[in-house]
């Protein structure tokens, strides 16, 4: 594994090459699935609206790339999503746009913190916790700013641990799909001469 992803000698912060090309494919990724329709919001019939797996792409940036990438996918989601406003909830952009930034932020925040006792494990919680922090916050501001009354969010719970369970099983999907393919872009250095290497 490359020390920008893992972070062993790179500040999660830090600004990197291969930072900067996750953010894209992961940005590209979220406006796929914010433009086609029926993948990254799911029409229901709740007052919600709709259930997203567009949050996805910002958790799984947290979890491998860290918080900026994390943030930054989720501005992108944010932004989609204010764009494509068919409910005013969705149109103001503080509910629209805000959560999403602490997404990919807690999602890095929880795997960091747990990857010690088990990369999978820490994996799971990341994309369950990420999850439920859109729908809480979300959720919050739509309350605080009038757009639904408390008694609106009870039937809402049901969507979003699902929303979570799957958001977690994704995650560590993703997150393993990612470090294979990433072990086996890094490979060790050469100590043969280039004429005697077998490829």
């Amino acid at each position: 594994m490359s020390k920008a992803t893992v972070g062993s000698s790179t500040s999660p912060w830090t600004i990197t090459t291969e930072r900067i090309v996750i953010a894209g494919v992961l940005a590209a990724i979220t406006i796929i699935l914010g433009v086609v329709p029926g993948l990254g919001f799911i029409p229901i019939p709740t007052m919600a609206g709709n259930a997203t797996t567009e949050h996805i792409p910002t958790i799984l940036g947290g979890v491998v790339a860290g918080p900026v990438v994390g943030i930054f996918s989720g501005l992108v989601f944010g932004i989609l999503s204010f764009l494509r406003a068919t409910t005013p909830l969705f149109k103001d952009p503080i509910v629209a746009i805000v959560p999403r930034l602490f997404i990919g932020l807690v999602s890095w925040a929880v795997f960091a913190g747990l990857k010690g006792l088990n990369r999978d494990v820490a994996a799971v919680v990341a994309g369950f916790l990420g999850s439920a922090t859109n729908t809480v916050l979300v959720l919050g501001l739509a309350v605080a700013r009038g757009y639904l009354p408390p008694v609106a969010v009870l039937p809402i719970i049901p969507q979003a641990v699902v929303e979570s369970v799957i958001a977690a099983i994704l995650t560590v999907i993703l997150a393993r799909i990612f470090y294979i393919l990433e072990s086996r872009l890094v490979r060790a250095p050469d100590t043969k001469p280039r004429e005697e290497l077998p490829y």
